[in-house]
């Protein structure tokens, strides 16, 4: 009997987020399969069935910032669709207090003025202060952030603050679990991903040395090393 085909790498973009945040991946892996943004879906399951519909079968799954938590929603819907599951830059906790607050603010800022003083007062922090002089790296951020739109982040931090609790399901998962963080991430830290590793049973942590929140445009070999050995993990179950 033939072995069965690995399941395909599906890279899931984050807030105002589109398949070009994982340009070095796709360099590294041209294989993988990037969704290439969820627009204005308003909820965390729209944006996963987005996925299911677009990727037949299996996947190891990626998901980076908002997008692991639509992986982690996939994990609830279809877990037998995630052979792998890589969880970066990114959080499990239910809303915080002020968390709605700021992100309106930030929504009202972009209706009044556009989406360019939306993405300038949002991206800056969310690079680590060593890469924000490299004008390439942040023009193509902000570029991609802007296109995206008010109306885009309207909706997907509507999805956001209507998010599920999914502490209780972290214990649950099973498959090979790749967890990683830059070091210098202020919007989701390094301790935040301590917690997430230490609840999955199959979970194995990397913390890049540097980089902020945007790793995988940031620090793309160091995430694709980090991939690479997750992609190479047998499967138990």
């Amino acid at each position: 009997m033939r072995p069965s085909a690995p399941a395909p790498l599906v890279l899931l973009p984050g807030l105002l987020c589109d398949s070009r945040i994982f340009a070095g991946q796709l360099a590294r892996f041209p294989d993988a399969i990037a969704i290439d943004g969820f627009g204005e879906r308003q909820s965390l399951e729209a944006m996963a069935r987005i996925v299911l519909d677009a990727v037949p079968g299996p996947m190891s799954l990626l998901g980076h910032s908002m997008g692991a938590r639509v992986a982690l929603e996939l994990v609830r819907l279809a877990p037998e669709r995630v052979e792998r599951l890589a969880l970066v830059s990114t959080g499990v906790h239910s809303l915080q207090p002020g968390e709605a607050e700021k992100r309106h603010a930030l929504l009202d800022l972009g209706r009044r003025e556009g989406a360019a003083a939306l993405v300038d007062r949002w991206l800056p922090p969310m690079i680590a202060p060593a890469h924000r002089g490299d004008d390439r790296l942040v023009q193509s951020l902000r570029t991609m952030c802007i296109e995206a739109g008010v109306d885009a982040f309207a909706g997907q931090i509507t999805a956001l603050l209507a998010r599920p609790a999914v502490e209780t399901l972290l214990p649950m998962i099973r498959c090979p679990t790749l967890v990683a963080v830059g070091s210098e991430d202020v919007w989701s830290p390094p301790a935040q991903h301590e917690a997430i590793a230490a609840a999955i049973a199959a979970a194995r942590l990397t913390i890049v040395s540097g980089a902020g929140h945007m790793l995988p445009a940031e620090a793309p070999e160091q995430l694709n090393d980090a991939i690479a050995e997750w992609l190479s993990l047998p499967n138990p179950y």
